[in-house]
């Protein structure tokens, strides 16, 4: 076999006699002193792989010409012979010659000349090929870097597991792919889910299958044992291995399966999570596999090279798939913890059970619309997904507060508290049965000290008296009732109320009382709802323990706004709102939708002991005469209203 190591020289030369010895180490190659590159040499362009050693006479030879035949300037230096006199010989000329020897150089000292040239031909090769290397492997690592920011960055399990399988098949050029899970299906008993399949040449139906994790499988025997398999051909398994090729898809679809890398998905801990199987390792990327033909001329063997890259993105990849499933789990915490203190909340005031999942339907409702909207005030509103979940539980979580306040507050049906009407009912009966027994005194009296005919006429009138009193007390207590009633706007006819408390009684000791107390006066007169001033600010504090609350959770940086979205929610535009009394886009947007969906829940929801539910159209209504009064957003009430966001409730109250 000839060397490779050449040294070419121009016939005739007196160089020739001392390079003949030289054809035990090198090949020789003598061209004609006036031959043309064109001409007599034109394949000696094509030269990659030989190291040439030029030596040529730089007076009467062409050396250009013998550097241009080499092609290849990284596998070719040249040596030139020049005159005892030329100033060549003392440094100067040209920079393309590796060294100037005299024309009668010693055969040993061109030997040791020709030899250090190709002593730096390799050195140079071996430089430039770990230049290549290096820069093939920073090239790698880059890609490896920027597959695990995408691969941790993805949240979607689905979309992980279609994006580990792409970029594996991606840095091993591989036609197609598969994945496989491993799933717990008892305690120390296992399965594999074959989740997902790429192929680049072929289209076919695909649906979700389990299986056996069992050494037959070449999946079954990886997620067991941890090891790669690297099979040139998967018709030709070695036969002392336990696993086996399944054929059916191949035959099923005539693709041809050949080379064939199967990997394990392991975390930090050892653990085989999945299994990655990447087939048919092609030689250029983008082309399709369609004929015997393509799979003869494509499909080449995975490389070590393709193997170590392949399992260093599983490895990335069972740590982000890990890492999501974590991640998934800890939504799923958290989401029972969100529906604990939904209940909780609910336990405390039955009467708006289901209150809270109702407004977020609505308020999620109204941010998708808004997002889609391409005209309008908030045409240029876009959430994303983090955005849209900081919502979402900002609205669930919205009146957590409550938890804070006296339960007989929260719950109070009317304007007297249970209690305060049972005394205020004994008292019109013990003032009925003091009627009753007074009038039965004065008829006794009149019996006893009148005639018979002027005491049946005094018996008559006091017995007319006693209904008159009797009905005014039935109409004072049925007037009691009606008003302690609440109203949803300002409501009540207080001058009546007034004149009953200025009606007395005596008790058993004679001492005089009021009909009313002060109290029962303050709180018959609340114009709106069954609160007074003073229980109003304590239900509206749960505003204030919500936001201090919510404050105490570590959020994640993506949805950190949930405290100030829930703090605001009984704000108006106009500032008349609570507790913090804050108006127009000082109001996050995603409060001001919650507004007015809780306002509408609260309007139409079903009946509540301290008001009557309010037909879908009244309370858009009274939307509408709040939009007017400045107290809501006009442009999310009209999305509210044009979009039919109210409906989405409607099935559920």
């Amino acid at each position: 076999m000839p060397s490779r190591r050449q040294v070419w020289y121009y016939e005739p030369s007196p160089v020739a006699r001392l390079l003949r010895p030289l054809g035990e180490h090198y090949t020789l190659r003598a061209f004609p002193r006036r031959a043309t590159l064109a001409r007599s040499h034109p394949k000696q362009q094509t030269l990659t792989t030989e190291l040439i050693v030029g030596v040529a006479d730089l007076e009467r030879d062409n050396a250009r010409e013998l550097q241009q035949m080499a092609g290849d300037g990284e596998r070719f230096r040249l040596i030139g012979l020049v005159g005892a006199a030329s100033d060549r010989m003392n440094g100067g000329g040209d920079a393309d010659v590796f060294a100037f020897l005299p024309r009668r150089v010693p055969a040993p000292l061109l030997e040791r000349t020709i030899a250090a040239a190709f002593e730096n031909l390799e050195l140079a090769l071996r430089e430039r090929a770990a230049r290549e290397e290096l820069a093939r492997t920073e090239q790698e690592m880059e890609e490896l870097n920027r597959i695990g920011v995408a691969l941790s960055s993805e949240r979607d399990i689905n979309a992980l597991l279609n994006l580990i399988l792409a970029k594996s098949r991606q840095v091993t050029n591989a036609d197609a792919g598969s994945l496989y899970l491993v799933e717990e299906v008892a305690e120390n008993s296992y399965q594999l889910r074959f989740k997902l399949t790429h192929n680049d040449s072929i289209s076919f139906p695909f649906q979700e299958f389990t299986m056996p994790m069992t050494e037959q499988s070449m999946a079954g025997y990886v997620a067991l044992h941890g090891e790669v398999i690297n099979l040139p051909d998967a018709y030709h398994i070695p036969p002392d291995k336990p696993y086996r090729f399944n054929a059916k898809f191949d035959q099923q679809t005539g693709y041809r399966t050949r080379s064939m890398l199967t990997l394990p998905l392991r975390n930090p801990k050892g653990e085989v999570l999945g299994v990655l199987q990447l087939i048919n390792c092609k030689r250029r990327a983008g082309i399709r596999l369609n004929s015997p033909e393509a799979f003869e001329r494509e499909v080449v063997p995975f490389s070590e090279r393709a193997g170590r890259l392949a399992y260093s993105l599983a490895s990335q990849a069972a740590v982000a798939y890990e890492n999501n499933k974590l991640y998934a789990d800890i939504e799923r915490l958290f989401e029972g913890f969100v529906g604990a203190a939904v209940t909780a909340i609910e336990q405390r005031d039955p009467t708006t059970s289901g209150h809270s999942s109702r407004v977020c339907t609505l308020t999620v409702g109204l941010a998708e619309v808004l997002d889609g909207a391409d005209t309008g005030r908030y045409a240029q509103v876009r959430f994303s997904a983090e955005q849209m979940k900081e919502i979402r539980y900002a609205a669930l979580l919205h009146d957590f507060g409550k938890v804070g306040v006296r339960e007989e507050v929260l719950v109070k049906a009317k304007k007297l508290y249970p209690t305060h009407l049972a005394l205020l009912r004994q008292r019109f009966d013990y003032v009925r049965k003091e009627l009753e027994a007074r009038i039965a005194q004065e008829k006794v009296r009149c019996l006893v000290e009148k005639s018979r005919d002027e005491a049946l006429k005094r018996c008559e009138v006091l017995e007319q008296e006693f209904r008159r009193r009797l009905a005014e007390l039935d109409d004072y207590f049925e007037f009691i009732l009606r008003v302690n009633e609440p109203t949803v706007l300002p409501a009540g006819n207080f001058e009546k109320l007034l004149e009953i408390a200025q009606q007395t009684f005596c008790d058993p000791r004679g001492v005089e009382h009021r009909l009313l107390t002060p109290e029962e006066v303050r709180f018959l007169s609340i114009p709106k709802g069954s609160l007074d001033p003073d229980e109003r600010r304590e239900i509206e504090s749960h505003v204030i323990h919500t936001f201090n609350f919510l404050l105490q959770i570590p959020w994640t940086r993506e949805i950190r706004g949930i405290p100030e979205i829930a703090r605001y929610h009984h704000e108006f535009m106009n500032g008349k709102g609570y507790p913090y009394q804050i108006s127009g886009e000082q109001i996050p947007l995603q409060t001001r939708m919650m507004t007015v969906c809780d306002i509408f829940d609260a309007l139409s929801a079903a009946d509540r002991p301290y008001k009557k539910a309010v037909p879908v159209e009244r309370a858009l209504d009274i939307l509408d005469m709040m939009v007017k009064d400045n107290e809501l957003d006009p442009d999310l009430f009209q999305l509210f209203l044009d979009a039919k966001v109210y409906e989405l409730t409607s099935t559920r109250r």
